[in-house]
């Protein structure tokens, strides 16, 4: 008999059945296809559903739940009031009371000592509450900015909540971004208020961020508040902080008072986030998320498909290891949506850079009994190439399900995991490869507990996410819906937790030209999918030229930046070469001034310019010289077609060389892409 609590989806349709009068069966593939079919067309009886089975509290009624069912432009739930925050914390008293904390959090230094924090629920709320209100004597108001500077700890969740609680909006960067990644994309929302850390520990490494905090700050001239996270310095000097016409603020005092928490009611689409998602082109895309759409497809995520209930309910636990600079970071705070505690851990899964052991964050998962372990693919990769085998120095017995997303998750990660995770119930565990990206905040394909797992493939299209698989478009803007053919990834109706915007955005240009530029209206997402006869999703990687590694997308245009202001280049070219069954590879083509040759010194300094600008995530591979990078007459770098070409894509296919500036160059490529089929790197 199965000790697992009722499957989440199956509580979710017997309340279909028995207020609405709806009957579907999602233990069966075609049960699910006729309930997913049902949520995507018919879009106000879905997401009125997620609105009321949820519970969600709105002081007044919503008019309607969709006013304007087109993309971009949708407007979900107008009348309706809520808070990101409240909804959060509606669960404190009953989750306290049952024994289950908000957060359990260990960083490196703690799991050295053997200690993990507990916050409880309370605490969480009082410390939320005392900052908000800070914050409010500071000044802020609805729609000012609050940006944080802070890795993956408790402190991240309480302000971002605090500043969530009064209409603020939030944006965070990970402390191990360089100040020019942070200034790229702080510097678009003019923040009121910076929260920064002194400095981290990663892989038993101090780093220490003062300098770069004052650099963030010098150069971030709508900053009135400084609030200070003494983090890996207990002593560390604020003095150097201070500025005239900037208050400095230190972030313990903050969060030690009482006060009343009184979150404020906003509008459905009030903002509540800027999260980045870069291009190719331009600086990173500041993206605008509001508060009632995050909080539908948190919850519709979390339970649905994930089947993380409320601890109170089921004893779940949640754990995705992240850092503050990728999306899956936003899962945690989503997590505690449900009532869930969450798990969070700062610093190297692998432990220390000297004695590197990638069953540290295992033993973690362990000591804080997660039930729900979730990790991007690449870290599932490299624990198969180490030969890990967690379930034998940990005690997983707590774990129910294992989640992968950032990248395709390879046949061998599948089989690594049902090979080396312990079984429940007597069963191979529940492995949940999700797809979806920063920019909707949500996935658009993931799983389902109550259907069986194909290796090398997602179990199914979300609910309410209308995702096909589409042909380039035709004459008239449209594509052909393709099944078991790959294709790109559309969505062809809205979901509420779409862009609200681009912050200023004149127009919504660079909105439109992100998402429905190739199918006016159809929502683009720059993956290559192929859907199945079984109704799951297998993703291939991206189909244009961003940087994806390990789920962190970064533009080019960043790289670019960083690698030409280095005097010896004159042109550059990188291209992300993921791919379903192939390791992520990125190589840098650099043209340098006549006379020059690229040796070891020049590719170690142009590899550390990039380490400091952006991160050590988006360091490539290999440098390579070349005499001219492929541009097309306009002299638009050709990133995509060196890109295909690099993937096995015929050479004839992918370059037109009768519009390109200087065709001559193409050779080399194709003979560096055809050494790279024989002997791949």
């Amino acid at each position: 008999m199965s000790t697992l609590p009722e499957p989440r989806i199956l509580k979710f349709t017997r309340w279909l059945n028995e207020t609405r009068g709806l009957q579907f069966d999602p233990t069966t593939v075609e049960g699910y296809d006729a309930m997913w079919r049902w949520s995507v067309s018919d879009l106000e009886a879905f997401w009125g559903a997620i609105w009321d089975y949820f519970a969600i509290e709105s002081p007044t009624r919503h008019e309607r739940v969709l006013a304007n069912p087109v993309m971009p432009g949708a407007r979900w739930f107008e009348g309706a009031q809520v808070n990101y925050a409240r909804q959060v914390l509606r669960h404190a008293d009953a989750a306290h009371a049952a024994g289950h904390p908000a957060i359990v959090f260990q960083n490196e230094r703690m799991r050295e000592r053997g200690q993990m924090q507990q916050l409880s629920w309370p605490e969480l709320r009082r410390q939320v509450a005392s900052l908000a209100a800070a914050l409010r004597g500071m000044g802020v108001q609805r729609g000012d900015r609050v940006c944080a500077f802070l890795p993956n700890t408790p402190h991240a969740i309480v302000a971002f909540l605090a500043a969530a609680s009064l209409g603020a909006i939030w944006s965070v960067c990970s402390p191990d971004m360089g100040p020019l990644a942070v200034l790229d994309r702080f510097r678009q929302i003019e923040p009121k208020v910076l929260i920064g850390v002194d400095g981290y520990v990663y892989g038993g490494v101090a780093h220490d961020r003062m300098a770069v905090l004052r650099q963030l700050l010098a150069e971030l001239p709508s900053v009135r508040h400084a609030v200070l996270l003494r983090y890996r310095d207990e002593n560390a000097d604020a003095a150097s902080l201070a500025a005239a016409g900037r208050t400095l603020h230190d972030f313990a005092a903050l969060v030690s008072n009482e006060a009343e928490f009184s979150p404020e009611w906003l509008p459905f689409d009030h903002p509540l986030w800027v999260v980045y998602s870069s291009g190719t082109t331009g600086l990173p895309k500041p993206i605008v998320h509001g508060h009632g759409g995050i909080v539908l497809e948190s919850l519709k995520m979390g339970a649905l498909h994930n089947n993380v209930g409320a601890s109170v309910e089921t004893g779940d636990r949640y754990h995705w290891y992240s850092s503050t600079g990728w999306i899956m970071w936003n899962t945690q705070p989503g997590a505690l949506l449900g009532g869930t505690t969450v798990c969070t851990f700062d610093g190297n899964p692998g432990g220390r850079i000297a004695s590197p052991d990638l069953n540290t964050i295992w033993q973690f998962a362990a000591d804080a009994g997660a039930t729900f372990f979730g990790a991007g693919a690449a870290f599932y990769a490299n624990c198969l190439k180490a030969g890990i085998q967690p379930a034998k120095v940990a005690d997983l017995s707590k774990l129910r399900a294992i989640g992968s997303t950032g990248s395709p998750l390879a046949v061998d990660g599948y089989r690594w995991v049902w090979e080396q995770m312990p079984q429940v119930d007597g069963q191979r565990i529940w492995l949940t490869p999700i797809a979806g990206g920063t920019d909707f905040a949500g996935a658009f394909v993931g799983g389902l507990i109550t259907l069986p797992v194909v290796e090398g493939e997602m179990q199914v299209r979300c609910l309410g996410a209308a995702v096909e698989a589409w042909s380039e478009a035709d004459a008239s803007g449209r594509g052909r819906s393709l099944v078991d053919e790959v294709g790109e990834l559309v969505c062809v109706k809205p979901m509420p937790s779409m862009p609200l915007r681009f912050w200023n955005d004149a127009g919504n240009k660079r909105y439109l030209d992100s998402y429905f530029d190739m199918y006016p209206g159809v929502w683009r997402h720059g993956d290559w999918i192929r859907i199945t006869p079984r109704g799951g999703a297998i993703i291939y990687g991206r189909s244009d030229a961003t940087i994806n590694r390990h789920g962190i997308r970064m533009g080019t245009a960043e790289l670019y930046r960083a690698v030409e202001a280095q005097p010896e280049v004159i042109d550059s070219l990188v291209v992300d070469l993921e791919y379903l069954g192939r390791e992520s590879y990125m190589p840098l083509f650099v043209v340098l001034r006549e006379g020059l040759t690229l040796d070891e010194a020049l590719v170690k300094r142009l590899k550390q310019a990039i380490k400091e600008a952006l991160s050590a995530r988006h360091v490539p591979n290999e440098i390579f010289q070349v005499s001219a990078i492929p541009r097309t007459l306009s002299g638009k770098k050709m990133e995509l077609p060196v890109k295909k070409l690099l993937l096995g894509t015929p050479a004839e296919q992918v370059f037109k060389l009768d519009a390109m500036a200087n065709a001559d160059c193409v050779p080399w490529f194709v003979a560096f892409a055809a050494k790279r089929v024989t002997s791949p790197s």
